[in-house]
């Protein structure tokens, strides 16, 4: 399936729970669409626990920047 037609359907499910169950129902779908593609992502292997938890003024050997660094 393309990434078209994965937006596609993502698109009409948040549209009919909008529709149908209201704001809070289209929030619920989303935020569960969500944790879906990163469990999703996670589950192929694409995406790393690392990734998510490592603190941010630190690169992949653990070193720390400041963030001047980083705009260079």
């Amino acid at each position: 399936m393309s990434m078209a037609v994965a937006g596609l359907l993502a698109g009409m499910a948040l549209g009919f729970a909008g529709y149908f169950g209201g704001f809070g129902a289209f929030l619920l779908v989303a935020a569960l669409g969500a944790v879906g593609f990163i469990g999703g992502r996670f589950l192929d292997g694409d995406l790393h626990a690392g990734d998510v938890f490592r603190p941010r003024d630190r690169d992949e050997r653990g070193d720390r920047h400041d963030r001047g660094d980083r705009r260079r």
